[in-house]
């Protein structure tokens, strides 16, 4: 496990990164990469997400990937949404794991959503296994619209953030 894993707020400055997050190799299982638009877009989402958090994940002081949560509405219920991704050189450390388990707290911190949840494709066991370390449960299969237009087959993972109210 990389010991000096830190998740740091979104910033004007990781525009880079988001660029390399968005190379095919990273994309395979969303759909493949999107538009130099559509990036740039999305990295203006990220600097003011009103609905959740985006971080920069940081090894060591160097950019590493991404990490964040949003609402979504899952099952008739408000819950935040997990997602994370990781450089292809950065992989294979528990660098993912580290950055779940960071952003879960900092979602339980905020004190508005009993869930987190994570929708990782069936069909990538890497991203399974960051749910499973960081200590989400699977709930099961799920079909999943991501990107917008197109249907994967995903696992429903979970983590309860608040206690139960029984």
């Amino acid at each position: 496990m990389t010991a000096n894993v830190r998740v740091e707020p979104w910033s004007e400055g990781d525009l880079g990164l988001l660029r390399r997050l968005n190379a095919p190799e990273m994309t395979t299982h969303l759909g493949g990469p999107e538009s130099e638009d559509k990036v740039l877009n999305r990295h203006r989402r990220y600097l003011v997400l009103g609905d959740g958090r985006m971080f920069r994940v940081e090894v060591d002081g160097t950019p590493a990937g991404s990490v964040g949560y949003w609402e979504k509405h899952w099952r008739g219920e408000a819950v935040w949404e997990v997602g994370w991704a990781v450089l292809p050189e950065f992989q294979g450390r528990g660098v993912a794991a580290a950055a779940a388990r960071a952003v879960v707290e900092a979602a339980r911190a905020e004190g508005t959503h009993a869930w987190a949840r994570a929708f990782p494709s069936v069909d990538h066991p890497a991203s399974n296994a960051v749910c499973r370390k960081a200590g989400f449960t699977l709930f099961g299969e799920a079909d999943f619209e991501y990107p917008p237009g197109r249907w994967m087959r995903c696992n429903d993972w979970g983590v309860e953030l608040l206690p139960s109210k029984a």
